[in-house]
């Protein structure tokens, strides 16, 4: 599917051109395509910044889906903060470019939500400090992260305005996954609020109804979401029911890495599906 390239971001690539374009070829100060150096400064004097195409085109190879709209989202969700230009132009930096390429590769490799994603940087999370899952570690076992916590949330409820406005989705498309089941939320004094987990719902729904993927198209992931958490409630029933503390602990930590590995079953079985797609 073709989707056209939002306005800003065929300006933004236009900068990058014309950045291309200032220094003659062969110039001893000629600088690589998308990248731009401080005003005033000599070459090398500090890290250059790129463009968000330039950061596109880097990142490309490793993660072929990337683009200006999910670049300009991981911001406006707060991960990331480039600098502006008086223009208007996002400049990033070579740190956020890491930054960036360590955000995709948890959710990429680790299942993990944004939220979580936000907790692990806050943290100080790497990109090279766990392997993904299915690799293995120095110690010979695969080592799978846990996509998803189970515990208790944190509480935090966020109306439909403040939903709406973090996620940019649009109210009818709430509306529609309300109405398939998809989320539930929770009526208090009238409103619906929403918790965290369900806010991220809302915002990969809103990314994938840019594809032109409805709230009525998402019912088929609920109805195997409840599959498979009725089938790993069963593998561990006895366990979770337990009166014992620590059986009940265990039971939990071992339902996490349950789902981890069938999160990324699941990932390995739709890439298998569709590379015959493609083929």
């Amino acid at each position: 599917m073709t989707s056209s390239l939002p306005q800003a971001g065929v300006e933004e690539l236009g900068l990058e051109r014309a950045s291309e374009a200032v220094t003659p070829a062969g110039s001893s100060s000629a600088r690589a395509p998308g990248v731009v150096s401080g005003a005033g400064r000599e070459a090398g004097a500090r890290p250059k910044s790129l463009t968000i195409g330039a950061v596109c085109k880097a990142l490309a190879q490793e993660f072929p889906d990337i683009s200006i709209s999910k670049i300009r989202y991981l911001e406006d969700q707060k991960l990331l903060t480039p600098r502006r230009t008086p223009g208007g132009y996002r400049l990033y930096t070579q740190g956020e470019v890491a930054r960036l390429r360590t955000i995709l590769r948890m959710q990429r490799d680790e299942f993990l939500p944004l939220r979580v994603i936000r907790q692990e940087l806050a943290a100080g999370r790497s990109g090279e400090e766990a392997p993904a899952p299915g690799r293995l570690a120095r110690d010979g076992m695969r080592s799978r992260r846990p996509s998803v916590s189970v515990g208790e949330p944190t509480g935090a409820l966020y109306s439909m305005e403040d939903v709406l406005e973090d996620t940019k989705a649009e109210d009818k498309l709430v509306r529609e996954l309300e109405e398939y089941g998809v989320v539930k939320g929770e009526m208090r004094g009238g409103a619906r609020y929403f918790d965290e987990t369900e806010r991220e719902i809302i915002a990969a729904g809103a990314e994938l109804a840019r594809y032109g993927v409805g709230g009525r198209n998402l019912r088929v992931f609920r109805t195997s979401a409840d599959r498979e958490a009725n089938l790993l409630q069963q593998i561990l029933a006895p366990a979770l029911r337990s009166r014992n503390p620590q059986r009940r602990k265990e039971a939990v930590e071992a339902l996490e890495d349950l789902a981890a590995v069938a999160t990324h079953l699941k990932h390995l079985l739709l890439v298998r599906d569709l590379r015959k797609i493609v083929r």
